[in-house]
């Protein structure tokens, strides 16, 4: 924990630099987390809760260097942003995934259960949570969390996700979950 016992909170924008991650007409993956990312760090009262960004510009950082930096940094919790795709364009909502062979694999899972239920509204369904085996859910040395924000291919979820609005909704509700 950091200073004065608050917490400390990673959020890793997912993918970056030469990494688009998915992408659908000019949206890209990366451009989306890294936006929702300096939300949740925007509207963060640092006096509750210590947020650090991974990635703030779009550049790009290997999934060991995150993970070395996450264990470096020895948070209560990282949460990575991502966003879904699938070719069948009615796959819709928000989804966690959790790593069993995380340490913290229970308090993970409580984690991702509580950013779900915090973010699923009428606009982005809870896809619950989910078993995921991602290099950095397995390898951070605390509780990690996989945040799948709706998907880019859904028009709807598309439409929510890269808005205004609608990242400023889930960063706020994301702000909430965690303090």
């Amino acid at each position: 924990t950091s200073p004065n016992n608050k917490k400390l909170i990673v959020i890793d924008a997912g993918h970056g630099g030469h990494d688009n991650g998915t992408s659908f007409a000019k949206w890209n993956e990366k451009d989306i987390v890294e936006q929702i990312s300096k939300k949740i760090f925007e509207q963060n009262d640092p006096s509750k809760v210590e947020i650090v960004l991974l990635r703030d510009t779009d550049n790009f950082i290997s999934l060991s260097d995150r993970v070395n930096k996450i264990n470096e940094l020895n948070p209560n919790l990282v949460i990575s942003l991502h966003i879904n795709a699938n070719a069948t364009l009615n796959a819709s909502g928000i989804e966690a995934y959790v790593s069993e062979k995380n340490n913290n694999h229970l308090a993970s899972k409580e984690h991702a259960e509580k950013l779900v239920k915090a973010i699923a509204n009428d606009n982005l369904k809870s896809r619950g949570v989910k078993p995921a085996n991602f290099f950095i859910l397995k390898n951070s040395k605390c509780p990690s969390v996989v945040l799948d924000l709706g998907f880019i291919s859904n028009e709807n979820d598309r439409n929510y996700i890269t808005s205004e609005e609608g990242q400023k909704e889930i960063a706020t509700n994301i702000i909430k979950s965690i303090q």
